[in-house]
């Protein structure tokens, strides 16, 4: 296998280069990549050796690394994957060690792409996207490969590809978990109480005294256990989605009383008085300077509230709920030892939870348009 290639004749232009260049030398002198001989043929073997060799020399060629970089480093990782599934538990040292090339000329690429600054809007808007997505792609891919590699039972941690084919097996029970969590419990729970909460700091802005007494009070809440809320609201409001929604709305309405409250008060003194020169009402002055100020700190709370609505909805639903559920499969499924099942509703719910996140982001930058975060962003 040494013979087949040479490297003497690759240089490398970065340091993540020289390190995969070194991983790859240790990998021919440490072969086989695994105990038996099944999974990796000399064919497949001297695709990978040739894929990471033709990464790290693209390094050298400014206009095509971002593709070969990508190309190489993953098509590596592709194969390395291809031929431990079915082999777990029988890598060996030169195994890992041409993943860690793959992960560095990953890196590269990535590093490669941040330094881009494309003029067209489309292009910077993909690249946005292109470049999280391939760190997102490695940590499924480590994953993958030091499970299956490692021979960790499936029991203890499922591979990300077992997990998928579960989503895949399992897409009509996700589907009801997720409408009677998220459709009913979060958005009902997430707009009373982030509305509420609103109108509450509104109110407390008008009325000194509110102000005063509702602050300490929220805070005091806003420390509460979850796991000592939850079986009260499922005992006043019953088993159904409804308990949930009740969680839901204590974790959401203090957090935009807080922000709310601090938000209104961010409008400079020299603008506020300028308000009381043109003789506008408070509400004039609420709606056409504080509020517009206010804003950055509404949107934070409306984030924050994204990712506490769907926890505490979850939650709740280990204290009672009818046979569907995120949370209700989540604690049958850990007694059942099934898994996977688990990590397929973990999954589930950290995708509709960024969704949920991002879907506030963009309503803020399309609100916020004006305030220097969004116009430096």
């Amino acid at each position: 296998m040494s013979s087949l290639l040479s490297l003497s004749s690759i240089t490398p232009r970065s340091w993540q280069g020289y390190a995969a260049l070194v991983l790859l030398a240790g990998a021919l002198l440490l072969w086989p990549l695994v105990d038996a001989a099944l999974g990796y043929g000399v064919g497949t073997a001297a695709l990978i050796f040739l894929l990471l060799l033709l990464a790290i020399e693209a390094d050298n060629f400014p206009p095509a690394v971002g593709v070969l970089l990508f190309l190489g480093a993953h098509g590596a990782a592709w194969l390395l994957l291809a031929g431990i599934t079915g082999n777990e538990g029988t890598a060996r040292a030169s195994f890992y060690l041409l993943l860690a090339a793959a992960w560095l000329l990953a890196w590269r690429c990535v590093t490669v792409l941040s330094a881009l600054r494309p003029a067209s809007r489309w292009a910077a808007a993909a690249l946005r996207l292109i470049i999280p997505a391939i760190f997102g792609a490695w940590i499924l891919i480590i994953w993958e490969a030091v499970t299956r590699g490692a021979g960790i039972p499936f029991i203890l941690l499922p591979p990300p590809s077992a997990i998928g084919v579960r989503i895949a097996n399992s897409l009509p029970v996700l589907a009801a978990d997720v409408r009677q969590t998220i459709f009913k419990a979060v958005i009902f729970g997430y707009v009373v109480g982030s509305g509420a909460g609103f109108l509450a700091a509104i109110a407390a802005d008008r009325v000194p005294f509110l102000r005063r007494g509702l602050l300490p009070i929220g805070n005091m809440v806003s420390a509460l256990p979850i796991i000592g809320v939850a079986p009260i609201m499922v005992m006043w409001f019953g088993f159904d989605w409804q308990s949930k929604a009740a969680v839901v709305i204590i974790m959401t309405f203090f957090p935009m009383l807080v922000n709310t409250v601090a938000g209104l008060a961010a409008s400079g003194h020299m603008e506020r008085d300028l308000m009381r020169t043109y003789a506008s009402s408070y509400w004039q002055t609420l709606f056409k300077l504080r509020l517009p100020a206010a804003a950055p700190f509404i949107f934070n709370a409306l984030k924050i509230n994204s990712t506490l609505a769907l926890i505490g909805a979850i939650v709740a639903e280990f204290f009672g709920t009818p046979v569907v559920g995120m949370g209700f499969r989540i604690s049958t499924e850990v007694g059942r030892m099934n898994i996977d099942m688990v990590w397929a509703e973990i999954a589930v719910a950290a995708l509709a939870g960024s969704v949920f996140y991002g879907v506030v982001a963009l309503f803020e930058r399309a609100v916020t348009f004006w305030h220097p975060s969004v116009r430096g962003g």
